[in-house]
């Protein structure tokens, strides 16, 4: 009998709890792929149904592109309906700086096919220096038909340049309406900083150009109008296939002036070759119907943004075309201060009518000689003659007795020293003297021997054409006075309902008629018999007047005044206010031609030119000629 032998190296293996083993790990596998398509159910659940409404925007904002459409900037007309701001479309050539290489380069290049001037690419240049936001600038304005074809043919040579259709704003009057129309220009780091602070940012979302200057910028909330709104679905490569919807842009409205277009351009010319600026309004309502301001300049140059070598000889110019003569210029009033010195005789009762001072052709006050403008004494002199031959020694006498402060307080009434209120922007408030001013400019006190100049119009006295044409017109109403308004009426350009800027009066002076009508009488023998009468002969209705002559520079005591010996720079300003028609005035003016001499012969011709048109509707043949007093 054989025996079994066991091996000791062969293990019996337990088949029955490897299986149970093997299930239990098949088990864990299957919970835990379960537990991951579980969490991807929930997932996928979460993003499809939960935050559907997210991706869905999301997935409609990568097929959709959202483009402003600028709108259509209102226009400015006269009151006869001549366009002083129009709109017109054209192309332009503009360059985004960011996704240029080489610009330097690529401008070289697109030189050879579009014609860049030297003063293109200075604006260029310049444009790049104010924008921070890289965004797309114009090398070239107003392409013709036959540039746009030449570029097109070539457009794949030029990444990040292209050509755009734009409204493009046209100032056609020029330099004659450029201080009170004003311009626009391209939007700025800073005024896009003040729209986002006023909240007014989004309406400006595909708009370049904002207003600069005159009523583009004091209406700019009513000329720009309402941003519209394109929606465009685009492919993957970011080209529009189709617009799905569109909210047209809302034009801005129109303004419609009290300016007189042709009676701007009468005035503007009237001055000739010479310096100075205008002021017509109308007493009964304070609407301006001319403003002027020579030299002006061409507001045109300034829309796509002016370039280095123009700005400069602008700027530098040494007859200040870029000043607004006629609301920010400040000068001496000189003799046009009398009558409303004799006004304020007669208000504080220091002086009566008839009252009759001797004039010397001087007033002696602490040693001082205060001399008179005229070659001659006057002798006996009451009020109306003293504004009639204007009598520098009736105003002296006449602001010693008065003092510094009840004229200041008088004074103010009219308005002067203070800003009127017109509806423009960068009105200078010009000086009037007084006891506190002095302290507060100086820390000084006032001296007596300071007052005695300022009867005349001269000393810290310092004034716009602007406030004398307002105090001119305020006196001719009665004491009535009327803010100054350029703007009619605001035109919806939708419903072309009309939204009149009221003429509200600011006050009632309570000026008694009896004054009035003293000073009134003696400003229309100015005009008659006294030193407006030469530029006013003949002259089929009558008007009220006051010449004026405002010293530029001190003529030191016992020195006479020799024009020709004077600097042209340094002559006497020529000033003239006036009102017609006399009974019933319609028209209020103040002119100043600077460094002229006598009022009587460059200030007052240009204001007959101008009453001969408004008046009579008479159109001059030259300017106003240089009458010697």
């Amino acid at each position: 009998m054989s025996e079994l032998s066991i091996n000791p190296g062969i293990e019996i293996r337990d088949s029955e709890r490897e299986l149970q083993r093997f299930r239990g790990r098949l088990g864990l596998l299957a919970v835990f792929a379960l537990t991951l398509f579980g969490i991807l159910l929930l997932r996928f659940f979460y993003l499809q149904v939960v935050q559907h409404g997210h991706y869905s925007t999301l997935a409609e904002a990568n097929r959709i592109s959202v483009l402003p459409i600028a709108p259509h900037r209102g226009i400015i007309v006269d009151r006869n309906g001549i366009e002083l701001a129009h709109n017109y479309s054209a192309y332009t050539l503009e360059i985004t700086p960011s996704k240029v290489a080489d610009l330097n380069a690529t401008i070289d290049e697109l030189a050879t096919i579009i014609d860049i001037t030297p003063r293109d690419r200075r604006r260029f240049r310049k444009l790049m220096e104010e924008s921070k936001r890289f965004e797309s600038l114009p090398i070239r304005t107003r392409l013709s038909d036959e540039e746009i074809s030449r570029f097109a043919a070539h457009r794949y040579r030029f990444p990040g340049v292209e050509a755009k259709a734009r409204l493009f704003r046209q100032y056609p009057q020029g330099e004659m309406f450029s201080h009170v129309v004003g311009h626009i220009g391209r939007i700025n780091q800073r005024e896009v900083e003040q729209l986002e602070t006023e909240g007014r940012l989004a309406n400006y979302r595909g708009s370049d150009y904002i207003g600069k200057t005159g009523l583009e910028q004091s209406y700019e909330k009513y000329l720009h109008g309402t941003t519209g709104i394109e929606e465009v679905e685009v492919d993957s490569g970011g080209r529009a296939v189709r617009v799905l919807s569109r909210t047209p842009p809302v034009s801005g409205n129109n303004l419609v002036l009290n300016l007189d277009a042709r009676l701007q351009e009468i005035a503007y010319n009237a001055f000739g070759d010479r310096r100075g600026a205008l002021v017509a309004i109308d007493p009964n309502t304070g609407g301006v119907l001319a403003f002027v301001s020579k030299p002006g300049f061409d507001p045109n140059l300034f829309v796509d943004g002016i370039d280095p070598v123009s700005w400069k000889e602008l700027n530098g110019s040494i007859d200040k075309p870029l000043l607004n003569r006629a609301a920010a210029g400040t000068y001496p009033p000189g003799s046009t201060f009398k009558p409303f010195m004799a006004l304020a005789a007669l208000f504080y009762n220091k002086r009566q009518p008839q009252q009759v001072i001797s004039d010397p052709g001087y007033f002696m006050f602490g040693g001082h000689r205060f001399r008179d403008g005229r070659p001659v004494p006057l002798g006996a002199v009451d009020m109306h003659r003293s504004i009639v031959v204007s009598s520098d020694v009736y105003y002296y006498t006449l602001a010693n007795e008065l003092g510094i402060d009840p004229i200041s307080r008088f004074m103010e009434k009219f308005g002067f020293g203070s800003r009127t209120g017109i509806d423009i922007i960068g009105e200078a408030a010009g000086v009037l003297p007084s006891t506190d001013w002095k302290m507060r400019r100086f820390k000084q006190k006032w001296y007596a021997g300071e007052t005695i100049s300022i009867g005349i119009g001269q000393g810290y006295n310092s004034y716009t054409p602007l406030q004398l044409a307002s105090a001119t017109a305020t006196l001719a109403n009665d004491g009535v006075m009327f803010r100054p308004h350029i703007v009619n009426y605001v035109e919806d350009i939708r419903t072309r309902e009309k939204t009149p800027v009221e003429p509200k009066p600011l006050r009632n002076l309570e000026l008694k008629p009896e004054h009035l009508k003293i000073v009134k009488d003696a400003m229309i023998g100015v005009n008659k018999d006294g030193t407006g009468a030469r530029a006013f002969a003949g002259a089929p209705y009558v008007a009220g007047g006051k010449t004026g002559t405002a010293q530029v520079i001190a003529i030191k005591q016992g020195e006479k005044y020799v024009e020709s010996r004077v600097a042209e720079r340094h002559r006497d300003h020529a000033w003239f206010i006036a009102f017609a028609p006399a009974d019933k005035p319609t028209i209020a003016v103040a002119v100043i031609a600077e460094n002229s001499g006598f009022g009587a012969r460059a200030a007052a011709p240009v204001a007959r030119q101008v009453f001969d048109y408004y008046l009579l509707g008479k159109v001059p043949k030259q300017p106003a000629p240089s009458e010697d007093n």
